[in-house]
């Protein structure tokens, strides 16, 4: 995984930080892959926790195990939740022969460069238990803003490059779509336009609470978007 030479420092400082206050956000993401998140889960890119602490709240999860490669991040895993399995590296530091009867992967896959390469390993090691990836990356390349290159984003994803390539790896496609379409016109305002280097606190806080509860229902129950801030992906071991 190759990132920016600060994006560690400016993901704990200001997009961790910020993001923390995406409650039903992250809730909501959940219960997108809530149907696979069962038996053992393998979380890649754990960051400082957030999703590893929903995921610990799931009953139905027997045994997560979280990859984190940023030293200091591992740091803070290991201080929040002692006792958990926690890998330093990528999925091709893993030790075990382990099967995983789930993946987790948010907004990871856009940090590396051969991103094919790392949905094989994915692949690889799901195969034997037909086990399931969900996957959550940025969307859309036209609104890519120096934000992403300060985060060491690779890219933004359109859906037909992101089926194609889940396929190439040897999945198959149970479900992808667009996500946050509101999201979608704020990220190119403030980001593209403003040219904005990081999120605001408050700002993060107002659009969790009041904003994306309504997109997300009319997403979700109504139509689905055409475009979206992010796309969501569940592809199954063949």
């Amino acid at each position: 995984m190759k990132d920016a030479p600060n994006a560690s420092a400016l993901s704990e400082d200001f997009e961790f930080a910020a993001l923390a206050q995406a409650e039903n956000y992250r809730a909501a993401l959940m219960r997108e892959f809530s149907g696979a998140l069962r038996g053992n889960v393998l979380e890649v890119g754990a960051g400082i926790g957030q999703v590893t602490e929903a995921l610990l709240a799931k009953p139905e999860v027997t045994r997560l195990a979280a990859i984190e490669p940023d030293p200091n991040f591992c740091r803070v895993l290991r201080e929040k939740f002692p006792g958990q399995a926690i890998v330093e590296g990528t999925v091709e530091d893993l030790k075990s022969s382990e099967d995983w009867d789930a993946i987790v992967s948010i907004n990871v896959l856009e940090h590396i460069q051969e991103d094919e390469n790392e949905l094989k390993r994915y692949y690889q090691c799901l195969q034997k238990k037909g086990g399931t990836l969900c996957l959550f990356v940025p969307a859309r390349p036209e609104i890519y803003a120096p934000i992403d290159q300060d985060f060491g984003h690779f890219r933004r994803y359109r859906r037909p490059e992101l089926r194609r390539k889940l396929e190439q790896a040897g999945f198959r496609v149970l479900r992808l779509r667009y996500y946050n379409i509101i999201g979608y016109f704020a990220w190119w305002l403030n980001f593209c336009v403003l040219k904005k280097h990081s999120f605001n606190v408050g700002s993060v806080r107002f659009f969790d609470r009041f904003i994306f509860p309504a997109g997300y229902w009319l997403e979700s129950r109504v139509c689905r978007p055409v475009i979206g801030q992010s796309l969501i992906a569940l592809a199954k071991a063949r």
